[in-house]
């Protein structure tokens, strides 16, 4: 059931490998201050990565979505955190979020059976 996981991890490489065959400084740039936005700073790379969470689930992006989730399994926020922030992002984007909160809770079940197969 991680398929969808994993053709979305591929593809995301495939065309970030493309696009940084472009070889655009604009484009560099762009990506490099996405990658710089999520490190530690005042606020921790964990929470950071909850904050685009949040943000993606507002801005109805379910490629954002599941990358952002991606990263907050791997940092190590609970389900329990998770369904706190995205209550957040429901009630910042209200009942247009609903098909996008879906989603993010099927890409959560789908990222803790990858790390539970026996689930």
């Amino acid at each position: 059931m991680t398929d969808r996981l994993r053709e979305f991890e591929d593809y995301r490489r495939k065309m970030n490998e493309r696009i940084a065959a472009v070889d655009h400084l604009g484009i560099k740039r762009f990506f490099n201050l996405d990658t710089q936005a999520y490190t530690d700073g005042p606020l921790s790379a964990k929470t950071k990565e909850l904050l685009g969470l949040v943000a993606s689930l507002v801005l109805r992006c379910n490629d954002c979505v599941d990358y952002h989730i991606l990263q907050c399994v791997d940092t190590g926020w609970t389900d329990e955190e998770l369904y706190d922030a995205f209550n957040v992002g429901l009630i910042v984007g209200g009942s247009i979020v609903i098909p996008h909160l879906r989603h993010a809770v099927e890409t959560l079940d789908l990222c803790r059976e990858r790390h539970s197969p026996d689930l």
